[in-house]
């Protein structure tokens, strides 16, 4: 308890993982919208317009939101790792920097256009905006991804003489192979995340059997989109994640499958409890040579366990790294699975009339967050114990002149704080979705709550 890096390090994770619940909702919502304008567009087709114009409104209130919850983060590197931001912040100043003033910018500056410039741009530019911001958007992400990626495998860096660190090769630190990776799979993560909150929409109404031609358009758009989302998340951005993690972390590869010693035919463990004093997996179920050939290719490859490494350099919280990697990659299947099914329902005509399969795409949509969180964890985790992998331990980055009381008494603040947003922004989602979208040609609107709000993005 006495511990301040262990405080500095769950109020950070907690402002984060908070953060992330909406970055990844407008990243995976952004190109259905610069679809369904492009359709409305191309086709005349209001179905493709009030399509757009209904989950515009549902993406200004979660950018909105994740504004106001990302700013803390950016106060943090001050308040919280001031030690690390005076180590490194020449060289992740840079991306951050690069983050807010091309990218976020961007994205800001036309969501309003977007939310509320449909009549004053027209449908060309109005169909530029949205194009801009799901540009605005992935852009921002990959800037976050690229400093991300320099505390993975940092590259593209020179040491000054005070042993602070700066840029020697801008290209390098750019186009780090972990970034293109991480954003690859990232995103490809983020998709999954809006295809199945599209998807529920669609199933919700389809089970209250209104808004037919938008709940069809939706569960169509969602399935398809989402099964290959979801696929590309496991291959080949997942494998290649993985590759990356045996090149250039083994120890971690090793705590996330909770493997202690080192030999060939390396197996995959299924299911399983992570035994670290006893330093064994109980009660396992394993695929034999999968761990071997999933991260170097073939199925007799040596892959070292965490006995070959000393035990100051093992990710310190081996259990709850384990449980975090196999919960991802368990949704991952799972989805992957379902809409699968979802697809052969779809092709077969029946997917709006079958009621079981509804409830389940309705009621699954939290758990693409629940897996984007666990998989953050597993790539947070397994840094551990570094803040820049091999050259800064996460022990030398804190702020040490913030005692532990301090950064309890905030955290407890913005947990409240935190609650009550959360809580608002869950009353105005709701609120939107049971308006439901505009009434298209003959369709007739149907009300089942109040009229909708109108929000502005904001930046603070």
């Amino acid at each position: 308890m006495d511990d301040p890096a262990l405080w500095h390090r769950l109020q950070f994770a907690f402002t984060i993982t908070y953060h992330y619940l909406f970055p990844q909702l407008t990243m995976g919502l952004a190109w259905f919208l610069v679809f369904w304008k492009w359709r409305a567009l191309r086709t005349g087709d209001e179905r493709y317009a009030a399509a757009a114009r209904f989950w515009a409104r549902i993406f200004g209130l979660n950018f909105a939101v994740g504004v106001v919850t990302g700013i803390p983060m950016e106060f943090q590197f001050g308040t919280n790792w001031s030690n690390f931001s005076k180590h490194s912040g020449g060289v992740i100043g840079q991306t951050l920097a690069m983050e807010g003033m091309f990218a976020f910018l961007l994205e800001s500056a036309f969501v309003g256009a977007l939310v509320f410039g449909e009549k004053r741009l027209g449908p060309r530019k109005h169909f530029l905006a949205a194009v801009l911001v799901a540009v605005g958007s992935w852009l921002s992400g990959y800037f976050i991804l690229v400093t991300n990626a320099f505390m993975q495998h940092p590259v593209g860096h020179v040491v000054a003489a005070d042993g602070s660190l700066a840029i020697g090769d801008l290209r390098a630190y750019l186009l780090n192979p972990w970034a293109l990776v991480q954003f690859a799979h990232n995103q490809a993560a983020a998709l999954v995340t809006g295809t199945f909150v599209v998807t529920a929409v669609g199933a919700f109404y389809a089970l209250r059997e209104s808004h037919r031609d938008q709940a069809r358009m939706y569960l169509k758009h969602g399935t398809v989109a989402g099964l290959a989302a979801a696929v590309l998340v496991a291959f080949p951005t997942g494998d290649l994640q993985a590759k990356i993690v045996a090149r250039y972390q083994e120890p971690a590869l090793a705590a996330m499958e909770g493997r202690f010693e080192t030999g060939p035919m390396a197996d995959i463990t299924l299911i399983g409890q992570p035994n670290v004093k006893a330093r064994r997996i109980d009660n396992p179920i394993k695929i034999p040579g999968m761990l071997s050939f999933l991260a170097y290719g073939t199925f007799h490859s040596d892959v070292r366990g965490l006995d070959a490494f000393p035990p100051d350099t093992w990710p310190p919280n081996i259990e709850l790294l384990y449980y975090a990697f196999h919960v991802m990659a368990g949704l991952g299947t799972m989805f992957i699975a379902l809409m699968g099914l979802a697809n052969i329902q779809r092709f077969r005509g029946r997917l709006d009339t079958s009621p079981p399969l509804l409830w389940v795409l309705m009621l699954a949509f939290p758990f693409p967050y629940i897996a984007n969180t666990a998989g953050w964890m597993t790539t947070e985790l397994g840094r551990q114990p570094w803040l820049i992998y091999g050259m800064y331990r996460t022990q030398d980055g804190y702020s040490d002149v913030v005692s532990s009381g301090d950064v309890l008494f905030t955290l407890i603040g913005m947990a409240g704080l935190y609650f009550v947003l959360g809580l608002l922004f869950l009353y105005l989602i709701g609120r939107e979705i049971l308006h439901g979208p505009d009434a298209v040609g003959g369709e007739p609107a149907q009300h089942a709550g109040p009229e909708p709000v109108t929000v502005g993005a904001s930046r603070g």
